[in-house]
């Protein structure tokens, strides 16, 4: 398969929406900032913990990074190491919306480029993914973490045509992925609040081109340490997700790998049910299905020519941009923190596990 993908202008508009949502989360930090810390020193601590607060006032924070770490020492804040490297496992599974779908062959016997079909009509169209990555990250300062991602992966989409004929299409292929991102985190009171943006970017193997994808993340969370090990902690947050992937494809596969067992044993059901909808068109109509490539489509799958190739483009998006995610983290020391979150409401579902090691240099 050869493909071209080309970002449309709102991936752009996606990218410079959640710099501006990040920029106005670090002016939201210096509104709440002072309350927070009034509440964190007020709130009931174990003696312990107490103890372990005043001896950070006491230390001289010697390291480069975070910005303003003294600062934060200073107000008794048990601030991260500053660096860290966190190795990833998603799962993910949504529905896809293709629209301005084109067609075209190339086989013995045709050689037709692009044509509108817009007479096919397409049932529920799902991808399912996953990828291991590596994240390293740095506190810049201690409410503003940027980071890269580095990984690969293995994608399925699932393609299916309802009208005039059902047709299935599935085509598996692996992955890598390469981008960075930014995360701003504050406290609201006795809770947290992280604004988190990511722009990634997807090259398939059998793809020319990357695919472009913008990630927003706003959670809102609540932290519970322990009494007896002050450097020990639970976390637990909800929040939404908006994956923007907004992308026209244009590519070719043959059919072979495209077409999956229980599509070609129903070869004779979907000619036979195509030549019933052709016939009952009015001749205007047959005219323009006669100048497309969806009939020469249907006589190389009636033959059985499965080294075919078939061209074709599309607008692809997200069927929905938002869903909800829960998650919780357990900071076994300042060094080591387990994390663990899933999409539950909304069409797309997600699992994240992640371990993560951080350290000060």
């Amino acid at each position: 398969m050869k493909q071209e993908i080309k970002c449309d202008t709102q991936i752009q508009n996606e990218m410079k929406t959640t710099i501006i949502i990040g920029m106005i989360a670090l002016m939201l930090l210096s509104l709440f900032s002072e309350s927070s810390n009034a509440q964190y020193a007020s709130r009931k601590l174990s003696k312990k913990q107490q103890a372990y607060t005043d001896s950070l006032k006491q230390v001289e924070y010697n390291y480069i990074f975070p910005i303003w770490g003294q600062k934060a020492y200073e107000q008794g804040f048990d601030i991260p190491y500053p660096v860290g490297i966190m190795a990833n496992y998603i799962w993910m599974k949504q529905s896809l919306v293709f629209e301005n779908f084109q067609l075209g062959i190339l086989s013995e016997n045709a050689d037709i480029p692009l044509t509108d079909v817009d007479f096919l009509e397409f049932g529920e169209n799902i991808n399912t993914s996953y990828a291991v990555n590596v994240r390293p990250d740095i506190w810049i300062f201690p409410f503003l973490n940027v980071y890269g991602l580095f990984g690969y992966g293995s994608s399925l989409t699932e393609v299916n045509i309802v009208s005039p004929v059902e047709i299935k299409s599935v085509v598996e292929q692996g992955l890598r992925t390469a981008g960075l991102g930014t995360m701003a985190a504050f406290g609201l009171g006795p809770l947290w609040t992280s604004v988190d943006a990511n722009w990634t970017w997807t090259k398939p193997d059998l793809l020319d081109e990357p695919v472009k994808v913008a990630v927003l993340g706003i959670r809102l969370g609540k932290t519970f340490t322990f009494k007896q090990k002050p450097d020990r902690n639970f976390a637990i947050w909800a929040g939404g997700m908006r994956v923007k992937m907004g992308s026209s494809t244009n590519g070719e596969v043959a059919m072979k790998d495209a077409i999956p067992q229980e599509t070609w044993d129903r070869v004779d059901e979907i000619v036979d049910n195509y030549n019933t909808w052709y016939d009952g068109l009015d001749p205007i109509r047959q005219d323009y299905v006669d100048n497309t490539a969806f009939p020469d489509f249907i006589d190389a799958l009636d033959n059985r020519e499965g080294n075919t190739i078939v061209r074709y483009g599309m607008d692809k998006r997200p069927a929905e941009k938002w869903n909800m995610v829960i998650g919780g983290q357990f900071q076994v020391n300042k060094n080591w923190q387990i994390r663990t979150e899933g999409g539950i409401v909304g069409d797309r579902k997600s699992f994240l596990a992640s371990v993560n090691y951080r350290f000060k240099i």
